[in-house]
């Protein structure tokens, strides 16, 4: 029980500190992702059009979508491929299964650093930014709505 109540005050402590402070970027995510992500990301991935087109062949060579820049980074945000990042650093507390995304399990070697660069990322895109949907309607996915995406507010 002391470990959860203490686990709460540091998420708590943490929270407060990210939205004090403006989550921008070159100072947050970028280190983030250059240590987590740039491994499969990085400038030799191809664009996401490539990607698409050779699928498996790409995920035989441990390489996804570059995103090694903020303007390929925001693609996977808002628009066109609306909350493909937020489905794939969820950590399941945003769906009904609460299973986390596929890539959340990159975001740190532990539970806490998961965490902690999780709701970096959730308060980089901004409150009420985070939201799962697609640009348009996908299964039980639903599509993004206007007032979803005036609430991002990715900072350089």
């Amino acid at each position: 029980m002391l470990r959860v109540i203490t686990f709460s005050f540091l998420l708590f402590c943490f929270l407060g500190s990210a939205i004090a402070g403006e989550v921008t970027y070159r100072k947050h995510i970028k280190p983030i992702w250059d240590k987590q992500c740039s491994a499969c990301h990085d400038s030799s991935a191809p664009y996401y059009g490539e990607f698409k087109q050779a699928k498996k062949e790409f995920k035989a060579k441990m390489k996804g979508p570059r995103m090694d820049t903020y303007s390929s980074l925001i693609f996977f945000v808002g628009w066109p491929d609306s909350g493909a990042l937020m489905r794939r650093l969820d950590d399941g507390s945003n769906t009904k299964n609460h299973k986390p995304g596929n890539m959340y399990q990159y975001l740190g070697s532990s539970d806490r650093e998961r965490k902690k660069n999780f709701f970096q990322f959730k308060a980089w895109v901004g409150k009420g930014g985070w939201n799962l949907n697609r640009w348009k309607q996908r299964g039980d996915v639903p599509g993004v709505t206007k007032e979803q995406l005036g609430k991002i507010k990715v900072k350089y």
